[in-house]
Protein backbone atom coordinates (compact mmCIF):
# COMPACT_ATOMS: atom_id res chain seq x y z
CA UNK A 1 0.00 0.00 0.00
CA UNK A 2 1.23 3.49 -0.79
CA UNK A 3 2.25 5.93 1.94
CA UNK A 4 2.39 8.98 -0.33
CA UNK A 5 -0.22 11.69 -0.28
CA UNK A 6 -3.46 11.06 -2.14
CA UNK A 7 -4.04 12.80 -5.50
CA UNK A 8 -6.47 15.33 -4.02
CA UNK A 9 -4.32 16.19 -0.99
CA UNK A 10 -1.21 16.41 -3.18
CA UNK A 11 -2.88 18.84 -5.59
CA UNK A 12 -4.32 20.89 -2.75
CA UNK A 13 -0.85 21.15 -1.17
CA UNK A 14 0.72 22.16 -4.49
CA UNK A 15 -1.86 24.93 -4.91
CA UNK A 16 -1.51 26.15 -1.33
CA UNK A 17 2.28 26.30 -1.62
CA UNK A 18 2.08 28.05 -5.02
CA UNK A 19 3.86 25.16 -6.74
CA UNK A 20 1.04 25.30 -9.29
CA UNK A 21 -2.07 27.33 -9.94
CA UNK A 22 -5.54 26.68 -11.42
CA UNK A 23 -4.75 27.73 -14.99
CA UNK A 24 -1.78 25.39 -15.18
CA UNK A 25 -3.91 22.56 -13.77
CA UNK A 26 -6.71 23.25 -16.27
CA UNK A 27 -4.25 23.42 -19.18
CA UNK A 28 -2.69 20.10 -18.20
CA UNK A 29 -6.12 18.50 -17.87
CA UNK A 30 -7.17 19.82 -21.27
CA UNK A 31 -4.05 18.32 -22.85
CA UNK A 32 -5.07 14.87 -21.66
CA UNK A 33 -8.76 15.04 -22.60
CA UNK A 34 -10.07 12.51 -25.11
CA UNK A 35 -6.76 10.67 -25.15
CA UNK A 36 -8.38 7.23 -25.29
CA UNK A 37 -8.16 5.49 -28.68
CA UNK A 38 -11.85 6.19 -29.35
CA UNK A 39 -11.28 9.90 -28.57
CA UNK A 40 -14.64 10.12 -26.88
CA UNK A 41 -14.05 10.48 -23.15
CA UNK A 42 -15.99 13.73 -23.49
CA UNK A 43 -19.08 14.28 -25.63
CA UNK A 44 -18.77 18.01 -24.98
CA UNK A 45 -15.42 19.61 -24.23
CA UNK A 46 -15.49 23.17 -22.87
CA UNK A 47 -11.76 23.85 -22.89
CA UNK A 48 -11.98 27.59 -23.53
CA UNK A 49 -14.57 28.02 -20.79
CA UNK A 50 -12.64 25.88 -18.30
CA UNK A 51 -9.42 27.81 -18.93
CA UNK A 52 -11.27 31.10 -18.49
CA UNK A 53 -12.79 29.78 -15.28
CA UNK A 54 -9.32 28.78 -14.06
CA UNK A 55 -7.99 32.28 -14.76
CA UNK A 56 -10.85 33.80 -12.78
CA UNK A 57 -10.54 31.57 -9.72
CA UNK A 58 -7.77 33.55 -7.96
CA UNK A 59 -9.96 36.68 -8.17
CA UNK A 60 -13.14 34.87 -7.20
CA UNK A 61 -11.46 33.43 -4.12
CA UNK A 62 -8.75 35.95 -3.33
CA UNK A 63 -8.22 34.94 0.30
CA UNK A 64 -6.20 31.74 0.36
CA UNK A 65 -7.48 30.72 3.78
CA UNK A 66 -11.12 30.94 2.64
CA UNK A 67 -10.82 29.04 -0.61
CA UNK A 68 -13.50 26.38 -1.11
CA UNK A 69 -12.59 22.68 -0.77
CA UNK A 70 -12.23 21.89 -4.49
CA UNK A 71 -10.46 25.09 -5.52
CA UNK A 72 -8.69 24.46 -8.85
CA UNK A 73 -9.58 20.75 -8.95
CA UNK A 74 -10.70 19.39 -12.37
CA UNK A 75 -13.86 17.27 -12.05
CA UNK A 76 -15.73 15.95 -15.08
CA UNK A 77 -19.52 15.85 -15.40
CA UNK A 78 -21.54 12.98 -16.86
CA UNK A 79 -23.60 14.18 -19.83
CA UNK A 80 -26.93 13.60 -18.13
CA UNK A 81 -26.48 16.75 -16.01
CA UNK A 82 -27.15 20.21 -17.35
CA UNK A 83 -24.25 22.62 -17.62
CA UNK A 84 -25.17 26.17 -18.57
CA UNK A 85 -24.32 26.92 -22.20
CA UNK A 86 -24.35 23.28 -23.33
CA UNK A 87 -27.04 20.84 -24.43
CA UNK A 88 -27.46 17.57 -22.53
CA UNK A 89 -27.36 14.50 -24.78
CA UNK A 90 -27.91 11.64 -22.30
CA UNK A 91 -25.70 9.75 -24.77
CA UNK A 92 -28.17 10.23 -27.64
CA UNK A 93 -27.66 12.44 -30.70
CA UNK A 94 -31.44 12.65 -31.01
CA UNK A 95 -31.71 14.10 -27.52
CA UNK A 96 -28.76 16.41 -28.16
CA UNK A 97 -30.77 17.96 -31.00
CA UNK A 98 -34.07 17.84 -29.13
CA UNK A 99 -32.85 19.37 -25.88
CA UNK A 100 -32.29 23.14 -25.76
CA UNK A 101 -29.01 24.57 -24.58
CA UNK A 102 -29.21 24.70 -20.80
CA UNK A 103 -29.86 28.18 -19.43
CA UNK A 104 -28.65 27.25 -15.95
CA UNK A 105 -26.61 24.63 -14.18
CA UNK A 106 -27.91 21.45 -12.69
CA UNK A 107 -27.67 21.20 -8.90
CA UNK A 108 -24.59 18.97 -9.24
CA UNK A 109 -22.81 21.28 -11.69
CA UNK A 110 -23.48 24.29 -9.47
CA UNK A 111 -22.17 22.42 -6.44
CA UNK A 112 -18.91 21.76 -8.29
CA UNK A 113 -18.53 25.39 -9.27
CA UNK A 114 -19.42 26.68 -5.80
CA UNK A 115 -16.77 24.32 -4.38
CA UNK A 116 -14.17 25.89 -6.68
CA UNK A 117 -13.87 23.02 -9.15
CA UNK A 118 -12.97 23.29 -12.82
CA UNK A 119 -15.26 21.33 -15.17
CA UNK A 120 -13.33 20.15 -18.29
CA UNK A 121 -16.49 18.94 -20.04
CA UNK A 122 -19.38 16.49 -20.14
CA UNK A 123 -18.52 12.84 -20.43
CA UNK A 124 -19.53 9.84 -22.55
CA UNK A 125 -22.23 7.51 -21.29
CA UNK A 126 -24.18 4.48 -22.42
CA UNK A 127 -27.28 5.76 -24.21
CA UNK A 128 -29.84 7.08 -21.69
CA UNK A 129 -27.48 5.73 -18.97
CA UNK A 130 -29.24 2.43 -19.73
CA UNK A 131 -26.35 -0.01 -20.01
CA UNK A 132 -23.43 -1.52 -18.15
CA UNK A 133 -20.75 -1.78 -20.89
CA UNK A 134 -20.01 1.74 -22.17
CA UNK A 135 -21.04 0.92 -25.73
CA UNK A 136 -22.84 3.62 -27.71
CA UNK A 137 -24.00 3.48 -31.34
CA UNK A 138 -24.25 7.27 -31.59
CA UNK A 139 -20.93 8.24 -30.06
CA UNK A 140 -18.92 5.02 -30.49
CA UNK A 141 -17.88 2.66 -27.74
CA UNK A 142 -15.76 4.11 -24.94
CA UNK A 143 -12.44 2.29 -24.59
CA UNK A 144 -10.01 2.64 -21.74
CA UNK A 145 -7.16 5.13 -22.14
CA UNK A 146 -4.95 2.56 -20.46
CA UNK A 147 -5.80 -0.28 -22.87
CA UNK A 148 -7.65 0.29 -26.15
CA UNK A 149 -8.74 -3.37 -26.30
CA UNK A 150 -10.95 -2.92 -23.23
CA UNK A 151 -14.29 -1.17 -22.78
CA UNK A 152 -14.61 1.08 -19.76
CA UNK A 153 -17.90 -0.39 -18.62
CA UNK A 154 -20.90 1.86 -18.11
CA UNK A 155 -23.01 3.70 -17.98
CA UNK A 156 -20.55 6.20 -16.45
CA UNK A 157 -18.05 5.30 -19.15
CA UNK A 158 -16.50 8.67 -19.91
CA UNK A 159 -16.38 9.43 -16.20
CA UNK A 160 -14.07 6.45 -15.70
CA UNK A 161 -12.03 7.31 -18.80
CA UNK A 162 -11.57 10.93 -17.65
CA UNK A 163 -10.01 9.86 -14.34
CA UNK A 164 -7.93 7.13 -15.95
CA UNK A 165 -6.52 9.48 -18.60
CA UNK A 166 -5.87 12.24 -16.07
CA UNK A 167 -8.09 14.93 -17.57
CA UNK A 168 -10.03 14.95 -14.30
CA UNK A 169 -9.02 14.16 -10.74
CA UNK A 170 -12.54 12.91 -10.06
CA UNK A 171 -15.73 12.44 -12.05
CA UNK A 172 -19.44 12.80 -11.40
CA UNK A 173 -21.35 9.66 -12.33
CA UNK A 174 -24.72 8.10 -11.66
CA UNK A 175 -25.47 4.58 -10.50
CA UNK A 176 -28.87 2.98 -11.05
CA UNK A 177 -27.89 -0.67 -11.41
CA UNK A 178 -24.08 -0.50 -11.20
CA UNK A 179 -23.16 2.43 -13.44
CA UNK A 180 -20.47 3.78 -11.10
CA UNK A 181 -19.38 0.54 -9.47
CA UNK A 182 -18.74 -1.46 -12.65
CA UNK A 183 -16.70 1.09 -14.66
CA UNK A 184 -14.72 1.94 -11.52
CA UNK A 185 -13.93 -1.76 -11.04
CA UNK A 186 -13.05 -2.47 -14.66
CA UNK A 187 -10.88 0.66 -14.91
CA UNK A 188 -8.93 0.12 -11.69
CA UNK A 189 -10.51 3.06 -9.88
CA UNK A 190 -12.31 3.84 -6.64
CA UNK A 191 -15.99 4.62 -6.86
CA UNK A 192 -18.75 5.87 -4.59
CA UNK A 193 -22.46 5.22 -5.08
CA UNK A 194 -24.48 7.34 -2.65
CA UNK A 195 -27.40 6.03 -0.63
CA UNK A 196 -30.66 6.45 -2.50
CA UNK A 197 -31.85 8.68 0.33
CA UNK A 198 -28.81 10.93 -0.14
CA UNK A 199 -29.47 11.16 -3.87
CA UNK A 200 -33.21 11.61 -4.13
CA UNK A 201 -35.28 14.76 -4.11
CA UNK A 202 -36.18 17.45 -6.60
CA UNK A 203 -33.28 19.69 -5.61
CA UNK A 204 -30.49 17.20 -6.15
CA UNK A 205 -31.93 16.01 -9.47
CA UNK A 206 -32.64 19.53 -10.65
CA UNK A 207 -31.28 19.79 -14.18
CA UNK A 208 -30.48 16.07 -14.30
CA UNK A 209 -31.98 13.25 -16.35
CA UNK A 210 -33.43 10.28 -14.51
CA UNK A 211 -33.42 6.72 -15.81
CA UNK A 212 -35.43 5.00 -13.06
CA UNK A 213 -36.17 7.24 -10.05
CA UNK A 214 -36.76 4.29 -7.73
CA UNK A 215 -33.09 3.33 -8.05
CA UNK A 216 -31.12 6.30 -9.46
CA UNK A 217 -28.27 7.52 -7.27
CA UNK A 218 -25.51 10.09 -7.55
CA UNK A 219 -21.89 9.02 -7.45
CA UNK A 220 -18.21 9.65 -7.94
CA UNK A 221 -15.22 7.98 -9.58
CA UNK A 222 -11.69 8.79 -8.42
CA UNK A 223 -8.26 7.19 -8.07
CA UNK A 224 -7.58 6.83 -4.37
CA UNK A 225 -9.91 5.67 -1.58
CA UNK A 226 -8.40 8.30 0.72
CA UNK A 227 -9.99 11.05 -1.38
CA UNK A 228 -13.52 9.67 -1.05
CA UNK A 229 -14.54 11.40 2.21
CA UNK A 230 -13.32 14.84 1.15
CA UNK A 231 -14.93 14.64 -2.30
CA UNK A 232 -18.24 13.36 -0.94
CA UNK A 233 -18.25 16.04 1.74
CA UNK A 234 -17.58 18.88 -0.69
CA UNK A 235 -20.11 17.77 -3.30
CA UNK A 236 -22.81 15.79 -1.51
CA UNK A 237 -22.58 17.12 2.08
CA UNK A 238 -21.54 13.75 3.51
CA UNK A 239 -20.07 14.55 6.95
CA UNK A 240 -16.47 13.68 7.69
CA UNK A 241 -16.23 11.34 10.69
CA UNK A 242 -13.65 9.10 12.29
CA UNK A 243 -13.26 5.72 10.65
CA UNK A 244 -15.17 2.97 12.47
CA UNK A 245 -13.21 -0.02 13.73
CA UNK A 246 -13.84 -3.69 14.49
CA UNK A 247 -16.57 -3.93 11.90
CA UNK A 248 -18.56 -7.06 11.13
CA UNK A 249 -18.35 -7.69 7.40
CA UNK A 250 -20.52 -10.22 5.65
CA UNK A 251 -19.33 -11.75 2.40
CA UNK A 252 -21.04 -13.73 -0.34
CA UNK A 253 -20.21 -17.41 -0.55
CA UNK A 254 -19.40 -19.87 -3.32
CA UNK A 255 -23.08 -20.39 -4.11
CA UNK A 256 -23.23 -16.73 -5.22
CA UNK A 257 -19.84 -16.44 -6.96
CA UNK A 258 -20.22 -19.67 -8.97
CA UNK A 259 -19.83 -17.83 -12.29
CA UNK A 260 -16.96 -15.59 -11.18
CA UNK A 261 -13.78 -15.82 -13.25
CA UNK A 262 -10.48 -16.66 -11.52
CA UNK A 263 -9.08 -13.12 -11.37
CA UNK A 264 -12.07 -11.50 -9.59
CA UNK A 265 -12.18 -14.51 -7.26
CA UNK A 266 -8.50 -14.06 -6.44
CA UNK A 267 -9.10 -10.38 -5.68
CA UNK A 268 -12.10 -11.30 -3.53
CA UNK A 269 -9.92 -13.61 -1.45
CA UNK A 270 -7.18 -10.96 -1.20
CA UNK A 271 -9.61 -8.28 -0.01
CA UNK A 272 -11.07 -10.60 2.62
CA UNK A 273 -7.57 -11.17 3.96
CA UNK A 274 -6.84 -7.45 3.86
CA UNK A 275 -10.00 -6.66 5.82
CA UNK A 276 -9.09 -9.23 8.45
CA UNK A 277 -5.72 -7.52 8.85
CA UNK A 278 -7.60 -4.26 9.49
CA UNK A 279 -9.45 -5.75 12.43
CA UNK A 280 -12.70 -6.68 10.75
CA UNK A 281 -14.65 -9.81 11.58
CA UNK A 282 -15.76 -11.71 8.47
CA UNK A 283 -18.73 -14.00 8.20
CA UNK A 284 -20.49 -15.62 5.23
CA UNK A 285 -24.03 -14.45 4.55
CA UNK A 286 -27.08 -16.23 3.17
CA UNK A 287 -27.91 -14.72 -0.23
CA UNK A 288 -30.74 -17.08 -1.08
CA UNK A 289 -33.26 -14.22 -1.09
CA UNK A 290 -31.15 -12.36 -3.68
CA UNK A 291 -32.09 -14.91 -6.34
CA UNK A 292 -34.79 -12.85 -8.01
CA UNK A 293 -33.28 -9.40 -7.38
CA UNK A 294 -32.39 -8.89 -11.05
CA UNK A 295 -35.92 -9.80 -12.11
CA UNK A 296 -37.46 -7.25 -9.75
CA UNK A 297 -34.93 -4.58 -10.66
CA UNK A 298 -34.98 -4.90 -14.45
CA UNK A 299 -38.77 -4.85 -14.66
CA UNK A 300 -39.32 -1.81 -12.44
CA UNK A 301 -36.39 -0.03 -14.10
CA UNK A 302 -37.80 -0.72 -17.58
CA UNK A 303 -41.28 0.45 -16.58
CA UNK A 304 -40.02 3.74 -15.16
CA UNK A 305 -37.64 4.35 -18.07
CA UNK A 306 -40.47 3.67 -20.52
CA UNK A 307 -42.59 6.36 -18.89
CA UNK A 308 -39.76 8.90 -19.03
CA UNK A 309 -38.95 8.26 -22.71
CA UNK A 310 -42.44 7.55 -24.06
CA UNK A 311 -42.87 8.69 -27.67
CA UNK A 312 -39.14 8.51 -28.45
CA UNK A 313 -38.32 4.79 -28.37
CA UNK A 314 -37.61 4.49 -32.09
CA UNK A 315 -34.77 7.01 -31.84
CA UNK A 316 -32.65 4.83 -29.57
CA UNK A 317 -30.44 1.79 -30.06
CA UNK A 318 -32.43 -1.40 -30.79
CA UNK A 319 -31.48 -3.14 -27.54
CA UNK A 320 -32.55 -0.10 -25.51
CA UNK A 321 -35.71 0.41 -27.55
CA UNK A 322 -36.63 -3.22 -26.84
CA UNK A 323 -36.25 -2.70 -23.11
CA UNK A 324 -38.39 0.43 -23.26
CA UNK A 325 -41.13 -1.30 -25.28
CA UNK A 326 -41.10 -4.18 -22.79
CA UNK A 327 -41.26 -1.71 -19.89
CA UNK A 328 -44.29 -0.03 -21.42
CA UNK A 329 -46.06 -3.40 -21.63
CA UNK A 330 -45.81 -4.05 -17.87
CA UNK A 331 -49.29 -3.64 -16.39
CA UNK A 332 -50.18 -1.77 -13.23
CA UNK A 333 -51.08 -5.04 -11.54
CA UNK A 334 -47.72 -6.53 -12.47
CA UNK A 335 -45.95 -3.40 -11.26
CA UNK A 336 -47.82 -3.49 -7.97
CA UNK A 337 -46.77 -7.11 -7.44
CA UNK A 338 -43.15 -6.22 -8.25
CA UNK A 339 -43.18 -3.34 -5.77
CA UNK A 340 -44.51 -5.68 -3.09
CA UNK A 341 -41.62 -8.05 -3.79
CA UNK A 342 -39.28 -5.05 -3.62
CA UNK A 343 -40.54 -4.13 -0.14
CA UNK A 344 -40.08 -7.72 1.03
CA UNK A 345 -36.53 -7.69 -0.35
CA UNK A 346 -35.72 -4.42 1.41
CA UNK A 347 -37.05 -5.80 4.68
CA UNK A 348 -34.82 -8.85 4.33
CA UNK A 349 -31.81 -6.66 3.59
CA UNK A 350 -32.59 -4.60 6.66
CA UNK A 351 -32.56 -7.76 8.75
CA UNK A 352 -29.21 -8.72 7.23
CA UNK A 353 -27.69 -5.45 8.43
CA UNK A 354 -28.70 -6.30 11.99
CA UNK A 355 -26.13 -9.09 11.77
CA UNK A 356 -23.30 -7.29 9.91
CA UNK A 357 -22.12 -3.72 9.37
CA UNK A 358 -20.91 -4.05 5.77
CA UNK A 359 -21.12 -6.45 2.84
CA UNK A 360 -18.26 -7.47 0.54
CA UNK A 361 -19.26 -8.52 -2.99
CA UNK A 362 -17.35 -8.57 -6.30
CA UNK A 363 -18.52 -5.77 -8.60
CA UNK A 364 -18.64 -8.13 -11.56
CA UNK A 365 -17.82 -11.76 -12.34
CA UNK A 366 -15.32 -10.58 -14.99
CA UNK A 367 -12.33 -8.23 -14.98
CA UNK A 368 -12.50 -7.09 -18.60
CA UNK A 369 -14.92 -6.43 -21.43
CA UNK A 370 -13.14 -6.84 -24.76
CA UNK A 371 -14.04 -4.10 -27.23
CA UNK A 372 -15.78 -5.38 -30.34
CA UNK A 373 -17.15 -8.52 -28.69
CA UNK A 374 -20.84 -9.22 -28.20
CA UNK A 375 -21.46 -8.07 -24.62
CA UNK A 376 -25.15 -8.98 -24.42
CA UNK A 377 -24.61 -12.24 -22.47
CA UNK A 378 -22.54 -10.56 -19.76
CA UNK A 379 -25.09 -7.84 -18.93
CA UNK A 380 -27.37 -10.20 -17.01
CA UNK A 381 -24.42 -11.79 -15.21
CA UNK A 382 -23.07 -8.42 -14.03
CA UNK A 383 -26.49 -7.19 -12.89
CA UNK A 384 -26.80 -10.21 -10.60
CA UNK A 385 -23.84 -8.81 -8.67
CA UNK A 386 -24.94 -5.18 -8.59
CA UNK A 387 -28.73 -5.15 -8.28
CA UNK A 388 -29.04 -6.30 -4.64
CA UNK A 389 -27.51 -3.01 -3.45
CA UNK A 390 -29.53 -1.08 -6.02
CA UNK A 391 -32.85 -2.56 -4.91
CA UNK A 392 -32.21 -1.67 -1.29
CA UNK A 393 -30.89 1.84 -2.06
CA UNK A 394 -27.58 1.11 -0.37
CA UNK A 395 -24.35 3.12 -0.50
CA UNK A 396 -21.33 1.34 -1.94
CA UNK A 397 -17.63 1.98 -2.45
CA UNK A 398 -15.62 0.25 -5.16
CA UNK A 399 -12.32 -1.17 -3.92
CA UNK A 400 -9.86 -1.49 -6.80
CA UNK A 401 -7.99 -4.78 -7.01
CA UNK A 402 -4.71 -3.10 -7.84
CA UNK A 403 -4.86 -1.18 -4.55
CA UNK A 404 -3.77 -4.38 -2.77
CA UNK A 405 -1.77 -5.95 -5.60
CA UNK A 406 -4.64 -7.97 -7.09
CA UNK A 407 -5.17 -8.09 -10.87
CA UNK A 408 -6.33 -4.99 -12.74
CA UNK A 409 -10.08 -4.72 -13.30
CA UNK A 410 -11.05 -6.76 -10.24
CA UNK A 411 -12.96 -4.26 -8.12
CA UNK A 412 -15.02 -5.22 -5.07
CA UNK A 413 -18.16 -3.60 -3.68
CA UNK A 414 -18.09 -2.63 -0.02
CA UNK A 415 -21.74 -1.99 0.80
CA UNK A 416 -23.30 -0.36 3.87
CA UNK A 417 -26.77 0.09 5.30
CA UNK A 418 -28.82 3.07 4.07
CA UNK A 419 -27.44 6.47 5.10
CA UNK A 420 -24.23 4.99 6.47
CA UNK A 421 -22.29 6.76 3.72
CA UNK A 422 -19.93 8.64 6.03
CA UNK A 423 -18.84 5.56 7.95
CA UNK A 424 -18.45 3.58 4.73
CA UNK A 425 -16.30 6.23 3.04
CA UNK A 426 -14.02 6.78 6.01
CA UNK A 427 -13.57 3.06 6.64
CA UNK A 428 -12.73 2.49 2.98
CA UNK A 429 -10.24 5.36 3.13
CA UNK A 430 -8.57 3.76 6.14
CA UNK A 431 -7.87 0.59 4.17
CA UNK A 432 -5.02 2.24 2.26
CA UNK A 433 -3.02 2.89 5.38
Amino acid sequence: MTTTHSPLSSLRHAIASSETEPHTIASTAAGKANSNASHNTYLTLITIESLRRAEQLPNLFAEAQSRPPLYGIPISLKDCFDLAGTATSCGSRYYLQLHPVAAKNSWVAQRLLDAGAIIPGKTHLHQLAYGITGENADYDDCVQPRDATLLTGGSSSGAAASVQEGSALAAIGTDTGGSVRVPAALCGLAGYRASHAVSRGEERWSGAAHLAPSFDTLGLLFRDLRDGPALASAIYDIPSIAAPTQLRIGYVGDEFTYDCEPEPLAAFTAWKQHLLQHGATLTPIDTTFWTDSSEIFTAIQASEAAQLHRGHYQHFEPAIAERLIWGASITNDQLQALRHRLEVFRSQMSSLFQQVDLLLIPCAPVSRLLAGNDQSPIRKAILRYTTPASLAGLPAVTLAGEAIGAPFGTGMQLVAAPMQDAALLTFAASLTG
